[in-house]
């Protein structure tokens, strides 16, 4: 387990409490999105009366002391051969969503005998009050430096949630997959970076270099997706514009480290020798595909070193920005097939 993890409450013994389906699921945009052709591409098995067949179980893992210590879990499973225990695949939302956005992807692995899980990153969807929860978060980190909710929190809570999958009658504890769209993307990235039960990983068009952004005067994109926090930080420090001396601060203030030692370089190289596979856009200003040279290389020796160079792929869609398309959602599923199914 990596350091970041120290900073957070461990006191709490991990503990399951019920929860009901949401009706109204709270999106933090001004014009929610309603369908996902991306997600409505995965693969599914063609199962008669599949709604009636379908498992769905709501539930919280109380991860930590505090409101945002109750993390929401929606679990999809099929209900035939509940008794046999099957791989599982956690699916992360990008900003502003929430788990139930995920429902395309999730009831897809289950029609294909996977438990497929999804979650609320931190300060997003039950987790959220309003439509500004979450940015209001990442300012509070900058001014009080009390919460990470950028990554870390959040990273914190999959760890809690790998206690809790690997101790389920139905889930092989050696075939737990894990995936993520943007900032869910990341999500993936460090959760498997830091905890090894994550034996298969697949993070969508979030993995990046983030110390090579700034040395290279490419972070406007990814400073844009959470611009206020930004903004805040230009003000306290006096400046009369954001430039790489806010966006340094204000990774090192809400996420330490993460320009430095948690950064693709050193964390993407970590999760050798499972099966890794980076799905990104070749034209994403967010993910530039620049900034993965150092982290590629230095992936692919340690999966030589390893032994297990099939197990790491790194695949840029031409001509796709910052976008999670059809292609990307097909390999992973593929990916997952491949290494978590017997």
């Amino acid at each position: 387990m990596t350091a970041w993890c120290c900073t957070i409450t461990i006191g709490v013994p991990l503990s399951v409490e019920p929860a009901k389906p949401v009706s109204h699921p709270l999106f933090q945009e001004a014009s929610p999105p309603t369908f996902s052709e991306a997600m409505n591409a995965c693969p599914k098995a063609n199962i008669p009366n599949f709604k009636d067949k379908l498992h769905e179980e709501n539930l919280y893992l109380i991860t930590e002391e505090g409101e945002q210590g109750r993390l929401p879990v929606w679990i999809l499973s099929m209900k035939e051969n509940n008794t046999q225990k099957r791989p599982a695949v956690v699916f992360l939302h990008s900003t502003n969503k929430n788990k139930e956005w995920l429902r395309p992807l999730l009831e897809a692995y289950a029609s294909r005998e996977y438990v497929a899980i999804a979650i609320d990153s931190r300060y997003h969807g039950e987790r959220a009050s309003n439509i500004s929860t979450y940015r209001d978060a990442l300012i509070s980190s900058w001014k009080k430096g009390d919460t990470m909710p950028f990554l870390f929190d959040t990273t914190w809570d999959l760890i809690k949630l790998a206690d809790y999958l690997t101790q389920r009658e139905d889930v092989d504890p050696t075939r737990i997959g894990i995936t993520g769209e943007s900032l869910g993307g990341m999500h993936a990235w460090f959760a498997a970076a830091a905890d090894t039960r994550y034996a298969v990983v697949v993070p969508i068009i979030g993995v990046q270099g983030f110390r090579w952004a700034i040395d290279n005067d490419k972070w406007q994109a990814r400073v844009d997706s959470i611009k206020p926090v930004f903004e805040a930080a230009r003000i306290d420090l006096g400046k009369t514009s954001i430039d790489k001396e806010v966006v340094e601060k204000v990774w090192d203030r809400i996420a330490p480290g993460l320009a430095s030692k948690f950064d693709s370089p050193y964390t993407i190289p970590a999760i050798a020798p499972r099966p890794l596979l980076i799905v990104n856009g070749e034209e994403d200003p967010r993910c530039p595909l620049a900034g993965l040279e150092i982290p590629k290389s230095r992936a692919c020796k340690a999966y030589e070193d390893a032994q297990s160079i099939h197990n790491f792929k790194l695949i840029a869609e031409p001509g796709i920005g910052h976008q999670m398309t059809a292609f990307m959602v097909k390999e992973a599923s593929y990916w997952f097939d491949q290494f978590l199914m017997p």
